[in-house]
């Protein structure tokens, strides 16, 4: 109902000239552009029909979104167990860590740029840093909230800390990982396709829309991509929020808290 509502409002908007139809076109217009992107695709030129590749760019994007997600994953877990786990490394680490958290990925385009050119790399190593921080920060908290009892438990049936940090703290800072990988999973497709339009490339999401936006000024076409956007975000979110209730029915933390 609240879509709904938005739209007709939009299309209001647009019939009273609220709206101006040549910058802000109707959803009536926006949506079967939307549909349309999956057909045979517009030249930018002159707008005759060629083949299609917007379902290119769609792909690219999403290999990257998915290869930048993994890698994330595979750096964040394993230095949030250590520094959730090992006070003394926490405390040694603790100020390039709050250095670094603040920086955005998008201010250090130029740099990044400057060293792995504007290839894909460029997508996946912005990506992944901007990623990093909330799965890093859910696993040492998760950590943080283990109840004692249930490590003095562990100690005295014998286990060691690598033995306790698998059997004990990974079980129960799984629940909460999984919320960062959700958040992660959304920074990483707006930084993904932010730098296929800031820093263009060869292929992608944003490189299409800055194509569009450059060569005709349709600016229906460019809404209906950024709708899709927004669609695929939403899906996604919506995909690892039923996937972690699937997961995690054992646990009380509700997803998104």
């Amino acid at each position: 109902m609240g879509i709904v509502f938005i739209l007709a409002l939009w299309q209001l908007g647009s019939i009273t000239g609220l709206f101006p139809q040549d910058y802000i076109p109707p959803p009536t217009t926006v949506l079967p552009r939307m549909v349309e992107l999956f057909g045979p695709a517009y030249n930018v030129a002159d707008g005759s029909s060629t083949s299609s590749h917007f379902v290119q760019d769609l792909v690219a994007t999403m290999l990257t979104w998915l290869l930048a997600l993994l890698i994330a994953i595979g750096i964040a877990v394993p230095a949030g167990l250590i520094l959730g786990s090992v006070p003394s490394v926490r405390v040694a680490t603790r100020v390039i860590v709050e250095f670094l958290r603040p920086i955005p990925s998008v201010a250090i385009i130029p740099l990044i740029i400057v060293m792995l050119g504007s290839g894909v790399e460029t997508k996946i190593t912005l990506a992944v840093y901007a990623a990093v921080w909330p799965i890093l920060f859910n696993t040492i908290y998760a950590l943080d909230e283990i109840d004692p009892l249930l490590l003095d438990t562990a100690r005295s049936f014998g286990l060691g800390k690598a033995r306790t940090m698998f059997t004990v703290g990974l079980p129960h800072a799984a629940p909460f990982i999984f919320t960062g990988v959700r958040l992660a999973s959304a920074v990483i497709l707006i930084v993904v396709i932010s730098v296929e339009y800031l820093a263009g490339g060869v292929i992608g999401i944003g490189k299409f829309t800055l194509d569009w936006a450059s060569g005709s000024g349709r600016q229906d076409v460019i809404l209906a991509v950024t709708l899709l956007a927004g669609v695929i975000g939403y899906l996604l979110d919506g995909g690892f929020l039923k996937l972690q209730r699937v997961l995690f029915k054992w646990n009380s933390v509700e997803a998104g808290k």
